[in-house]
C-alpha cells in the first residue's frame, strides 16, 4: 500500500482518536462530544470550521487559490445498541455503540484534513463534510435542507464506508446504482376486539396481518421484473395482550428496498392494495404509510473512475472491484449524490472474525485501515483539483 510516510506518522494519532471516539458513542444530532473534538483539531490544523449546519454537524473548509471545490464526507453518529466487547476502548455507556464504524470513517477524514492542511499543493477548496444522524434519522437530508451546498458549494461529492468481508487493502466500488433506497413502512389494522371464546362477535386484525404478512411475500415474485432487486421485509408485529382477548388492532411495520424509483413505485402501491384489500375483505381497515429513509445511492461515471483510479494508485488496480455487485443496505449520502454528482465507494475492513459485520455488538472498525482511508481521501481531493484545474 502507497501510503504517505507523513499521514504514516499520524497512524499513532489516529488510533488514539479513533478508540476515543468509539469509548463516547453519541447517537443522532447528539454528536456535540465528537463534533467538539472534529471542529478542535481542524482549527488546530488551520480549517476555516462551521458548526451547527444540520443541529450537530461540522463542515471544514481549506482553500488554497482559485479551482474547483470537492466535498469529502463523513458520518459521525452511533447506534443505540449494546456493546459486548470487552477491550478497554468499548462504549462506555449502555444503549450506545460505534457498531457501524461511524468512529473509524470520521477520523479517516480528520486525517486527510491534516495531511491536507500541511503538505495540499493543490489549487481550488476541499470541504470536509462531518454528518451527523446518518443511521435512519436523515441528517444527510437535514444538512442539505438547511443550506449545505449552498453555502459551501462543490462540483463533486464524495463519501467512504468500511465493508466487512471485503479484505484489508482493498477497495470496491461500481458506476451507477450501489446500495438500495429505503422506504420504513407502518400499517394499522384496526379491527372490533371482543372475547376470544366468541370470535364471531368481533373482527379480528390478527388473521388479516397474517394474511398480509403473507401476501406480501408474493409482490416481489409476482409484481416486480425479477432482473430488479427488490426485498419487503416485515420486521415489527404488535397486537394482543391476553390469552383470552382478541385485540382491536395490531400494528406492522418494516422495510422496503431497491434500486429503481419505478420498482419503488409498485412495491408502494401494491402494498397498499394489498393491506386495503385483504382488511375489506375481513371487515376491518388499513392504513399504510412510508417514510422515506434513503433513496438509491447512484455513482456517476466520471467521478467512479476518478475513485477507483485514486484507490488503484494506493493500492493496485489488482484490488479495487470497480464492478462491486450492488448492495441492498442504504445510505442517506445518496441524498448528496441526488444533486452533486459524485461516488460512494467500500474501504476493506478485513475478512473473517476481524472483519466482524456491521451493527453487530462484536464489531469493532479495523485501526489498520485508518491510515489508508486517510491516504485515500487526500489523493482523491489532490487528483481532482488538480485534474479539473488543468
Amino acid at each position: 500500500m502507497r501510503i504517505p510516510s507523513e499521514i504514516e506518522s499520524y497512524k499513532d494519532e489516529m488510533i488514539h482518536w479513533r478508540r476515543d471516539i468509539h469509548a463516547h458513542p453519541e447517537l443522532a444530532y447528539q454528536e456535540e462530544r465528537t463534533a467538539g473534538l472534529v471542529a478542535e483539531c481542524l482549527e488546530r490544523w488551520g480549517v476555516e470550521v462551521d458548526r451547527g449546519l444540520g443541529k450537530t454537524g461540522v463542515v471544514g473548509t481549506l482553500s488554497k487559490g482559485s479551482g474547483p471545490s470537492i466535498g469529502l464526507r463523513a458520518d459521525m453518529d452511533a447506534l443505540p445498541m449494546d456493546e459486548r466487547n470487552t477491550f478497554e476502548h468499548r462504549s462506555r455507556f449502555t444503549g450506545r455503540m460505534h457498531a457501524c464504524g461511524h468512529d473509524g470513517h470520521t477520523t479517516m477524514l480528520l486525517g486527510a484534513a491534516r495531511y491536507l492542511a500541511e503538505h495540499g499543493d493543490f489549487s481550488g477548496t476541499v470541504r470536509f463534510i462531518f454528518q451527523p444522524a446518518e443511521e435512519a434519522a436523515g441528517g444527510a437530508k437535514r444538512m442539505m435542507d438547511e443550506g449545505l451546498f449552498e453555502r459551501f458549494p462543490v462540483d463533486a461529492v464524495f463519501g467512504m464506508h468500511n465493508w466487512p468481508g471485503l479484505g484489508v487493502g482493498r477497495f470496491g466500488t461500481c458506476t451507477g446504482p450501489l446500495m438500495a433506497s429505503l422506504d420504513c413502512f407502518d400499517i394499522w389494522i384496526e379491527g372490533k376486539g371482543t372475547h376470544g371464546a366468541t370470535p364471531q362477535r368481533g373482527v379480528d386484525p390478527i388473521v388479516a396481518s397474517t394474511q398480509i404478512i403473507s401476501a406480501f411475500q408474493t409482490i416481489v415474485s409476482r409484481n416486480v421484473d425479477p432482473n430488479e432487486p427488490a426485498v419487503v421485509s416485515v420486521t415489527k408485529i404488535h397486537g394482543g395482550d391476553a390469552h383470552n382477548v382478541i385485540p382491536a388492532h395490531v400494528q406492522l411495520g418494516g422495510g422496503v428496498r431497491c434500486f429503481d424509483p419505478a420498482v419503488r413505485e409498485t412495491l408502494h402501491r401494491r402494498m397498499r392494495e394489498v393491506v386495503e384489500g385483504i382488511c375489506a375483505s375481513l371487515g376491518a381497515s388499513g392504513t399504510v404509510e412510508f417514510l422515506t429513509q434513503a433513496l438509491a445511492v447512484v455513482n456517476s461515471p466520471e467521478s467512479t473512475r476518478l475513485a477507483s483510479r485514486t484507490a488503484a494508485e494506493l493500492v493496485g488496480y489488482e484490488n479495487v472491484e470497480a464492478d462491486f455487485e450492488p448492495v441492498m443496505v442504504s445510505e442517506d449520502f445518496s441524498y448528496m449524490l441526488q444533486d452533486i454528482p459524485g461516488c460512494f465507494v467500500f474501504i476493506g475492513n478485513g475478512e473473517g472474525e476481524g472483519g466482524c459485520t456491521i451493527h453487530n455488538p462484536g464489531y469493532d472498525f479495523n485501526d489498520d485501515v485508518l491510515t489508508l482511508g486517510a491516504s485515500y481521501w487526500a489523493s482523491l481531493a489532490r487528483n481532482f483539483l488538480r485534474v479539473e484545474a488543468g
